[in-house]
């Protein structure tokens, strides 16, 4: 069942691969060839259907178009790997902030209704 995204579009899972490598190449607005660089050289790792065949999603489209955008300001591939690594490392730094923010202001509260209810 093919899910919903929220702005009501028909458009699948930003996270689900279902483009076939021609389609993603066109929508990142790059050469096939060039993607197949790109996943040479680590730079993204497509899924992979049962039969083999490379399946990108949304979300690999995006980091196609960012690779371009390096790519296009003279950026090498070492170096575009080394940018995403950071860029990811950051994100994921991000999200773990995000989430002990959320579980410290959780703990505080608890804190607060056990010395109400003690005190």
């Amino acid at each position: 069942m093919q899910q919903e995204s929220p702005q009501g579009s028909h458009l699948p899972d930003p996270a689900q691969a279902v483009y076939g490598i021609s389609v993603a190449a066109d929508l990142a607005g790059i050469g096939v060839q060039t993607l197949r660089l790109y996943e040479r050289h680590g730079l993204l790792t497509p899924a992979r259907s049962d039969g083999g065949t490379r399946r990108y999603s949304g979300d690999d489209i995006a980091r196609l178009q960012r690779i371009a955008a390096l790519a296009a300001t003279g950026v090498n591939l070492a170096g575009i790997g080394h940018i995403l690594e950071l860029e990811d490392a950051n994100t994921d730094l991000h999200t773990d902030n995000d989430r002990l923010r959320t579980d410290n202001a959780a703990l505080r509260e608890t804190g607060q209704r056990t010395s109400e209810t003690s005190g």
